[in-house]
């Protein structure tokens, strides 16, 4: 697919990645006026980190993937999908909203390591376990270059280090970035799962 080098921006407080879906809540009036032109032109729009009242030098493309719901006044509600890293060489505002002129970044030649790999989807189906109480069931087993993208995604990790990941150009140095978080989450998230269930346990039941 060719994308364009000149790009809709929606910088939010907010890391996308590759594989990865977010559900997103369109209000502000030139934002209305950029998904319906995305949705017109069937365009991905860029995805940036926007924190201390500047952007981040890396982002990554949203395909608007469904509309859920439109609003009486205009607003409406989306999901979109994380498809491509880029590299913003120049932010723009000439229209209402920004646009960015823009590089696409590819991995270099990745080492595939199946140790590596099942490490981590053992540990992670693990800690997505604790999480959200279900087994993780992985719809998108066909996509393994965006596998640590979609772990980190799940997970409760901090902005800076999902930039950070989505920075790297190595899929063996992403997985063991999220491998090695996780290896440090999960003892604590073991440590809260048993406080909470003494804290279910202390009280006495009527026979």
């Amino acid at each position: 697919m060719q994308r364009p080098n000149r790009i809709p921006l929606f910088p939010l407080d907010v890391v996308l990645m590759p594989g990865a879906e977010l559900p997103l809540h369109i209000f502000e009036p030139r934002y209305k006026v950029m998904i319906a032109r995305c949705l017109e032109e069937n365009l991905e729009f860029g995805m940036i980190l926007a924190a201390n009242q500047a952007v981040a030098g890396v982002g990554c493309t949203a395909e608007i993937v469904r509309r859920l719901r439109d609003y009486p006044d205009g607003r409406m509600d989306i999901l979109t999908k994380g498809r491509a890293v880029f590299h913003l060489t120049d932010l723009l505002a000439e229209k209402e909203y920004y646009e960015g002129t823009v590089e696409y970044v590819a991995d270099t030649v990745p080492a595939h390591d199946l140790e590596q790999e099942a490490q981590l989807v053992q540990i992670f189906e693990r800690c997505y376990a604790l999480l959200f109480a279900r087994p993780w069931m992985d719809p998108d087993k066909h996509e393994p270059g965006t596998l640590a993208y979609r772990m980190a995604a799940l997970l409760p990790m901090e902005l800076e280090k999902r930039q950070a990941l989505l920075e790297m150009r190595s899929q063996h140095a992403r997985r063991e970035f999220v491998l090695r978080w996780i290896e440090k989450f999960l003892p604590k998230l073991i440590a809260q799962h048993r406080l909470q269930g003494r804290a279910g346990g202390n009280g006495q039941t009527l026979n």
